[in-house]
């Protein structure tokens, strides 16, 4: 025993001394010396590829711990001839500038075949990569919705039952929800390198909004030009809907430029069925029953451009523009609704008619300049971002309704409304950013901001007298908000073998001041919030992990929220606001483990304080619909998540999103002498995509997909169950220059649902019938010089996410 455990103490000394490990650094650039970035460095013995890293952003690479020994060193990269050399390691080496060879003649025969998407779990993101998956030829919006713990359903993205904020390379998309959810339809998926779901959002962003969703996009490497056009046809039982754009990038040494064009002419049915039943004293006096049909034709054009522009290496400015135009023409919802109206025993007492037309404009322009400074350490950096937004919108509805006996075909009473509203928003930021790397993979990060938004709101109502057109004052106002907020943060992150941390704080003092002409009031609020966030991450094993994430979140109220006008939408329905609404505050807790990055399992806490929603009330006095926005009191939400991403065989992937989740809120029924009710549920959710590839080159591609969610609750109202499946067909052409989609999305057109409010003395049931089911055609054409990255990129702002419009 002593003589073996002499033995193994030699070989164990001798390999110490003589096997000592050795670095080995260099650096890649272009024929123009450019730095190379992202290029893939592998050392290989015997054909094994022994270690692989990639290039810095400056093109330098490291391998560390390497044995003395014969290796081979291959370095390649899209666009470029792949480059090998012998090494002979007997000391620490430099290998120098490594320059890569253009290749683009030999990519022309090249076939470039698919990748599967992949996932890895940071200490505070999960990071979805999808460069050169069969998710390129999509569009972003495809991405997201497949992206693991994101859901796209219903015109809304969510994650963990809540809305997140979308950035575009750590920069917000400067659109509210329903535009952001145009642009994202509108841009081809070919520029996106990966998609970070970022649940509890570190310090560095916006304290406004729950999680981030951070689109990364590739870098540019190659001077030259390319572009594409894309469009796609969507046929549903009512109307046809189209969308079509282009995309052009040009590059030189020092200037990029991008330009994006898009124009989604769409004409959307929706047909719903609404009833009502009236009580007194909790007795039923009258039954409504509406056959509601509304038709919206739109023609959303959108422009994006970005110029960046290179001073020096250590230098650069950029200039980025985000236009969303809807022209009057043929901007414009129509609505024709049928109700017939029942006394207690169910008798026809009468029916009414309504139709209102409108037609609206928006102009929602965005402008932003950005500077950056690179400082001579690595990683080190300062910037500076300038940022205005001008939103204009107007709408103008014409609105009729005739009243009628049982069986009658001439009216008794006729009335009529017109409405002009318009809201004029002007937002303005500034904000500076600074990050120095520390010793020993750490990361010091801090920054300021301050914003101003300034909006204006118009309501002119009219009224008819014997066709006389004359001013409603009683129902016309002009309502002013100022709001002034000063943000500062500062953040720390640390990297060892094992763990990961991240800790930060954000503060921001709001300064708030709203102004009712008709009302003669005027509101004042400020209040300085803190706002804290902490993500740990242990790796156990290199296929175990566990992570844990706090962070405080603030909900603000959206403009058309606060306004306290009433906007008749018909003679018994309006929307109003409340100047004096609330910010909601939540605290979040996630605890999560990843099993092989490919299995991930996560218990979440969500707390919401004074949750701000636009709620439907019967006034059971007056038989009117309101649609009101309140603060509720709370809101308790948890639950358990599983998701994967992985293999089944070969040519057949899965991506699973299950979650069962626990949702009460405690709500002040208005309606109902301010009774305080809590209203809660259990709810499932399940996704599931297949990704299938054919043939030889893996050009013809499929997506199954399948979603489901139980019945859920959303403040004292509950929708019910849908189930939704999908087939989508893709087929690539010339060397992946050219695709084809063709699909049918709600194949079996389960995805409608009923909504309704039913507690004391309110009920209400609206059964929805929208053109979900789909069939789908696209296409996408690259052109020019297609190894080209774009530097297409959009900018941040958390007050755009409040340019919200009445919208029913």
């Amino acid at each position: 025993m002593i003589k073996k455990i002499l033995l193994l103490s030699i070989i164990f000394l001798n390999n110490i001394v003589f096997s000592q490990a050795y670095t080995v650094t260099g650096k890649v650039l272009d024929e123009k010396q450019t730095p190379v970035a992202f290029a893939n460095v592998v050392l290989m013995q015997d054909a094994i590829v022994i270690k692989g890293t990639t290039t810095h952003e400056n093109g330098d690479f490291v391998f560390e711990n390497i044995n003395k020994g014969s290796y081979k060193l291959k370095i390649s990269f899209l666009g470029y001839e792949a480059h090998q050399k012998n090494l002979q390691i007997f000391s620490t080496t430099s290998l120098g500038v490594v320059t890569l060879k253009d290749a683009t003649e030999a990519l022309e025969g090249v076939t470039v075949v698919a990748k599967k998407p992949t996932i890895k779990r940071m200490v505070d993101r999960l990071v979805f990569n999808v460069e050169n998956s069969t998710l390129s030829n999509n569009t972003m919006l495809d991405v997201l919705k497949h992206t693991p713990g994101v859901l796209v359903f219903d015109g809304r993205i969510t994650i963990k039952n809540s809305n997140p904020t979308v950035y575009i390379n750590d920069r917000k998309v400067h659109l509210s929800a329903s535009e952001v959810m145009q642009l994202l339809e509108a841009t081809p998926a070919n520029t996106i390198k990966s998609v970070e779901v970022i649940t509890n959002p570190p310090a560095k962003y916006e304290a406004e909004g729950g999680a981030v969703l951070n689109i990364v996009t590739t870098k540019n490497l190659v001077a030259g030009y390319h572009g594409s056009v894309y469009g796609n046809y969507k046929q549903g039982f009512q109307f046809p809907k189209f969308s079509y754009g282009t995309s052009h990038f040009f590059k030189t040494n020092k200037l990029n430029t991008y330009l994006n064009f898009s124009d989604s002419p769409q004409k959307a049915y929706r047909n719903n069925d609404e009833f009502v039943n009236f009580y007194t004293n909790n007795t039923l006096t009258t039954s409504w029953e509406t056959d509601y049909k509304r038709t919206r034709q739109s023609a959303n054009k959108t422009i994006n451009a970005h110029i960046d522009y290179d001073i020096d290496a250590k230098n650069s400015l950029s200039f980025n523009t985000n236009l969303l135009i809807s022209p009057r023409t043929p901007s414009q919802t129509d609505v024709d609704s049928f109700t017939e109206v029942f006394d207690a025993n169910k008798n026809l007492d009468s029916t009414f008619h309504t139709t209102n037309n409108a037609v609206l404009e928006l102009f929602n322009m965005a402008f932003t300049l950005d500077y950056k400074h690179q400082f001579n350490k690595e990683g080190a950096q300062l910037s500076a971002s300038l940022h205005h937004t001008n939103y204009d919108f107007s709408n103008f509805q014409d609105v009729n309704t005739g009243y009628f006996l049982p069986n009658a075909i001439t009216a008794f009473r006729n009335n009529k409304f017109q409405t002009f509203s318009s809201q004029v928003i002007k937002l303005s930021t500034a904000q500076t950013d600074f990050e120095w790397p520390l010793p020993n993979n750490a990361l010091f990060e801090t920054g300021v901001k301050v914003s101003t938004i300034d909006s204006e709101s118009v309501l002119n109502q009219f009224s008819f007298e014997n066709d006389i057109k004359q001013d409603d004052i009683d129902n016309s106002d002009v309502f002013n908000y100022d709001e002034t907020n000063y943000a500062a943060y500062v953040s720390f992150e640390k990297d060892w073998k094992t763990w990961s941390f991240k800790a930060g704080f954000r503060g921001e003092y709001t300064d708030i001041s709203s102004v009712s002409a008709s009302l003669h009031q005027t509101n004042t609020n400020n209040y300085f919030k803190l706002f804290p966030s902490f993500n740990l991450l242990h790796r156990i094993h290199e296929n175990h992990e566990v992570y844990f994430n706090y962070k405080k979140r603030i909900y603000r109220p959206r403009y058309n929220q606060l306004n306290p006008f009433k906007f008749f939408l018909n003679d018994n329905t309006y929307i109003s606001g409340d100047p004096n609404l609330l910010p909601q505050i939540d605290d979040v807790y996630t605890l999560g483990y990843n099993l092989n990055n490919t299995f991930t399992f996560e218990l979440y806490y969500r707390y919401e304080n004074n949750p701000a929603l636009e709620v439907s009330f019967q006034d059971n006095d007056e038989n009117l619909i309101k649609y009101i926005s309140t603060n509720i009191d709370n809101s308790v939400s948890y639950g358990f998540d599983f998701t994967t991403y992985t293999p089944i065989i070969k040519d057949w992937s899965v991506y699973v999103l299950s979650s069962i989740f626990y949702y009460d809120n405690k709500f002040v029924a208005l309606e109902s002498d301010n009774a305080v009710l809590n209203f809660e549920k259990w709810t499932y959710l399940m996704q599931m995509v297949n990704y299938l590839s054919f043939l030889k080159d893996k050009s013809l591609s499929a997506e199954a997909s399948l979603f489901y969610i139980s019945p859920i609750v959303d403040g004292p109202s509950e929708a019910s169950s849908r189930l939704g499946v999908d087939v989508i067909f893709r087929k690539a052409f010339w060397n992946n220059k050219a695709s084809v989609s063709l699909g049918v999305t709600d194949i079996f057109n389960t995805l409608n649902f009923n909504y309704s409010t039913n507690y004391l003395n309110q009920d209400i049931l609206t059964k929805s019938n929208i053109e979900n089911r789909l069939f789908t055609l696209g296409f996408h054409y690259k052109f020019g010089n297609t190894k080209l990255k774009t530097n297409k990129r959009i900018i941040e702002l958390e007050e755009r996410d409040r340019l919200e419009r009445n919208d029913k």
